[in-house]
């Protein structure tokens, strides 16, 4: 997909654990690494599974926050990331920093009962740094560097359109 004109487009190549930003406007794309779902793709309620398809940015969290902000339910706790506070709660789902929230656009693939991104609570993330990128190890989100969340955040804005794929199955001629 590509930028039309001023609005940016979001890519995530859900094979190669990658984020590409196209800022529109003539701006340089640029590439992130990103952790997708351990459990791999899929749109299914409760899968851990990270969704396919043609989503938005639906709302954005966390501007002007510091960057390892903590955030339970999407609201900050007040508490700032640190390997400490990390070995207190070992098991803790971490999502730091901002939060980028999706919306499907495909009925009944990405958006509806049982399949709904938003309702799923999709988001693109920032988490620990010492969280591996390039490797499906998340929960069905878009896990990100929090430097990288940061400056993806600073680019875009609601209505941003947001393309999840499997580069393998599309060079196969397979859609999402």
């Amino acid at each position: 997909m590509k930028a039309s004109g001023l609005n940016p487009v979001i890519e995530i190549d859900l094979d190669r654990q990658v984020l590409v930003l196209n800022p529109g406007s003539g701006g340089s794309v640029v590439r992130y690494p990103v952790s997708t779902a351990l459990n791999g793709p899929g749109e299914r309620q409760d899968s851990g599974c990270t969704p396919r398809g043609e989503h938005y940015v639906r709302a954005m969290v966390g501007h002007g926050l510091p960057e390892g902000t903590v955030f339970v339910a999407r609201r900050p706790t007040g508490e700032i990331y640190t390997p400490a506070l990390a070995e207190q709660q070992p098991s803790r789902d971490w999502i730091l920093t901002r939060i980028i929230w999706l919306c499907g656009r495909q009925w009944g693939q990405n958006r509806g009962p049982g399949v709904d991104s938003f309702r799923r609570f999709i988001y693109i993330h920032g988490t620990p740094d010492s969280e591996p990128m390039g490797k499906p190890c998340s929960h069905g989100c878009i896990r990100m560097r929090n430097n990288d969340i940061t400056h993806l955040f600073a680019q875009v804005k609601p209505g941003v359109n947001v393309f999840i794929y499997q580069s393998k199955a599309d060079a196969q001629g397979s859609h999402a």
